[in-house]
């Protein structure tokens, strides 16, 4: 089951705002494929193999500030790891419960919007035309650090006010843009960090298995 870490009786969840990498995506075995790629292209630190489960373990903030990325440059790297996405969408595949988990959270009447600094596009193939189309809104290629405006953009789009919507993603960064726009914030703990960071970070809830989104919904509705 999902684990609430506070008890709130909010209203009942009308729109579910899902990141896409490593949320949906299991993208993060491709990404650390292409990292030193990057690190030569963009001249930040590569990350040795020891490391990476100790980046795991930091936010968002701390992993940039650790490979020594200034921030003018994170809109370059976004771009072009977006180009590069697009080229190698055939060797991403989406977690083994999403399409079940889309499947049934439609079949609920739950909208469902995706918000992602990926470009729509690349979430478009890697999801296919089938979970596609199970998808209300696509708010896509937000800056690494800029959620929160798309988050409120889709709420303006869907008609919905913040304590109506729950936020799902697997990084301290997901979890901060909720918290700005006054979303509840939940997160999953298959993504790429660890989960004693995503639990110091108290969301409203998190999530072991795609099945614990269901079940969480069913609850709230």
């Amino acid at each position: 089951m999902g684990m609430d870490t506070r008890m709130s009786d909010a209203a009942p969840i009308r729109l579910v705002i899902f990141d896409f990498d490593g949320t949906l995506s299991d993208s993060g075995d491709w990404f650390l494929s292409v990292v030193d790629e990057l690190a030569k292209r963009f001249r930040f630190r590569t990350v040795q193999p020891e490391e990476v489960d100790m980046l795991r373990h930091k936010s968002s903030r701390e992993v940039i500030e650790f490979l020594g990325i200034p921030k003018w440059k994170l809109p370059l790297i976004a771009r072009y790891l977006r180009r590069l996405v697009g080229r190698n969408t055939h060797e991403i595949e989406l977690f083994p419960g999403t399409p079940d988990l889309l499947e049934q959270l439609a079949a609920t009447g739950v909208k469902i919007a995706l918000v992602t600094s990926n470009a729509e596009a690349n979430a478009r193939k890697i999801l296919g035309p089938v979970h596609a189309a199970r998808i209300d809104c696509f708010a896509c290629g937000s800056s690494l650090f800029g959620k929160a405006p798309k988050f409120r953009r889709v709420l303006k789009k869907m008609g919905m006010k913040a304590h109506e919507v729950l936020s799902i993603g697997d990084e301290t960064r997901d979890i901060d843009a909720a918290r700005e726009v006054g979303m509840r914030a939940g997160l999953v703990l298959w993504g790429y960090a660890a989960e004693e960071l995503l639990v110091a970070m108290r969301p409203d809830v998190m999530f072991r298995t795609p099945q614990d989104i269901v079940d969480y919904l069913a609850a709230h509705r």
